[in-house]
């Protein structure tokens, strides 16, 4: 497994491990509102009506879990189980946010992961790729 080179330490992982999820899904829904939502065309929004989507910042200890309601993403409580999961470091969540990698090569690096409806994480990572950069 190639690791990512940057990880959070362990003592701040302890500390972000323990803060309120709520507030974080809060703005990863109002993230995928600003860029993601304009470009979801009708068929995307129906596949992913009240579909639970979960990021989790593998290093940090945290998680944000968000579905689509049919108007928009809403951070939604933790405590029902994701249709997918989406996890990876800070270091390489934030480059996939900045485009400075390619998903599917994080994937396969083993430094991106995917579990559950793989299909659903699928549709999610292809509209992601179909806006423009």
């Amino acid at each position: 497994m190639n690791a990512s080179p940057w990880r959070l330490p362990a003592p701040v992982r302890h500390i972000l491990s323990r803060l309120p999820g709520r507030p974080g899904a809060w703005l990863f829904a109002a993230g995928l509102n600003a860029g993601l939502k304009p470009h979801l065309d009708a068929d995307v929004r129906e596949q992913l009506l009240r579909k639970r989507l979960r990021l989790a910042v593998l290093d940090a200890g945290v998680s944000f879990d968000v579905a689509w309601n049919g108007r928009a993403f809403a951070a939604v409580p933790a405590r029902a189980e994701p249709d997918v999961v989406i996890g990876a470091t800070l270091y390489d969540l934030g480059l996939l946010a900045t485009r400075r990698e390619d998903p599917d090569t994080l994937f396969f690096n083993r430094r991106l992961v995917m579990e559950g409806d793989t299909e659903l994480g699928l549709l999610i990572k292809n509209s992601l790729d179909a806006i423009d950069r």
